[in-house]
């Protein structure tokens, strides 16, 4: 059984840490951890992933704690470079567990195919055309991917739009609605919409150019909602009343404002990005499809809410696309990812999202928080400090020293830095 409440885990080394989440979670073995310690994996196997390679790129891989999602437990890999986000999440999710944790749901893991049919002389007809033969067509696409028809995946539906008043005239497109189980999905899809194009010509008369996935997966959302005791709120000289007024104030501005509902967004993809670059999935697929839904409405606006429920506490929701996957891609090639995704315990890729949209809201909620009282600077340039002592050439126990100086002065910056230095 997984806990994620691990005492003192920050202060740690890094062989206790790892020491520790192997007896946190026993499925997770020597060679699991050693993908991390190793970056998972090596410059040749990467040659097999992408074009022109001459190295490798590493990040930061940390643990989030705390985290309670549908009552349980799970510990939460986190890749990213920006200092605070881990610390960040883990201790509003620390919060959280006092109302019960993070409470997510998710839709079916449907991703639309587009199809754009140029060329067509009547619109209106071809679109009644593809209608009355739309099963056929469906059932087409169901047999183009037996295995995962086996799993209960393939085609659902069919929808044809017209667009009348585009630059180069009217078209038509089709979207194909299919259903990809475990995958993310991007190759199943692709190859449905090509196997079907030469049919959608033949039934309209027109040409299928473009046949592409869209990353505005909003068939596919990922859902999750927090309660927190309004007295779980107060610390310093901030009473738990004036804490949740703040986050709540913080939230109208950025659901109003697009400037900054743009960074407030960005605080919950802090969070999302990270667990899914952990799990080798396609972070820039889930950017794409946030602010494309965040939008959905006219206008840009903020992806959560924050209000107070009858007794006075603060609830916090977060939905959004969450188009994953734990089969297929890097998720199953890279070791690093393979050993995230065993470290959550996740079966099926809707768990998977359903963590990624607490960790979001998690994440939002902290920023919230620092901003609606002592300010997002001091906790964040207090880790941020240690970064420009290593870049001033800070090494060992020199690092802590200029950066608790810095810290202590209210000057971060590298400049300071190597003065601080050269007087040790």
């Amino acid at each position: 059984m997984t806990t994620s409440r691990i005492s003192g885990f920050y202060n740690m080394t890094l062989d206790g840490r790892r020491a520790k989440i192997a007896e946190a979670l026993a499925p997770l073995t020597p060679p699991d951890l050693g993908a991390w310690t190793s970056g998972g994996i090596s410059a040749e196997a990467a040659d097999h992933m992408i074009e022109n390679v001459v190295g490798m790129h590493s990040l930061p891989l940390g643990i989030a704690l705390n985290f309670m999602v549908n009552g349980k437990d799970v510990l939460v890999p986190m890749t990213l470079e920006e200092p605070s986000v881990v610390a960040g999440a883990s201790f509003m999710a620390k919060l959280a567990r006092a109302g019960g944790g993070y409470q997510a749901t998710t839709t079916d893991p449907l991703m639309i195919g587009q199809m754009q049919v140029i060329n067509v002389t009547n619109l209106n007809e071809a679109k009644l055309k593809i209608y009355e033969q739309k099963a056929e067509l469906l059932a087409e696409a169901d047999s183009i991917d037996p295995i995962l028809k086996k799993f209960g995946g393939g085609a659902r539906d069919l929808e044809v739009r017209i667009f009348d008043n585009s630059p180069i005239g009217g078209f038509l497109v089709v979207h194909l609605i299919y259903d990809v189980r475990d995958a993310m999905g991007a190759n199943a899809v692709n190859t449905a919409c090509e196997r079907l194009a030469p049919k959608i010509e033949a039934i309209t008369g027109g040409k299928v150019h473009l046949r592409i996935l869209s990353n505005l997966a909003d068939r596919r959302i990922a859902r999750a909602r927090c309660t927190i005791p309004v007295k779980s709120l107060a610390f310093d000289n901030f009473s738990g009343e004036s804490v949740r007024d703040g986050i709540i104030a913080a939230y109208a501005f950025a659901a109003v404002d697009p400037y900054r509902a743009a960074t407030h967004n960005k605080g919950i993809m802090n969070g999302v990005d990270s667990v899914v670059i952990a799990t080798g999935n396609d972070w820039r697929a889930i950017e794409a499809g946030a602010h494309a839904y965040a939008v959905k409405n006219g206008h840009y606006t903020s992806l959560s809410t924050w209000g107070k429920d009858t007794e006075g506490n603060l609830v916090g929701t977060l939905e959004m696309p969450m188009a994953v996957g734990i089969v297929g891609g890097a998720t199953k090639v890279h070791p690093a990812a393979q050993a995230a995704v065993k470290l959550m315990g996740v079966k099926t890729a809707n768990e998977l999202a359903e963590i990624i949209v607490s960790v979001g809201l998690a994440q939002n909620m902290a920023a919230l928080r620092a901003l609606a009282t002592e300010g997002i600077q001091r906790g964040h340039m207090s880790l941020h400090a240690r970064q420009v002592a290593i870049a001033a050439g800070a090494t060992g126990e020199q690092v802590e020293k200029v950066a608790a100086q810095m810290v202590a002065e209210k000057v971060v910056r590298i400049d300071r830095a190597e003065e601080i230095l050269k007087s040790l």
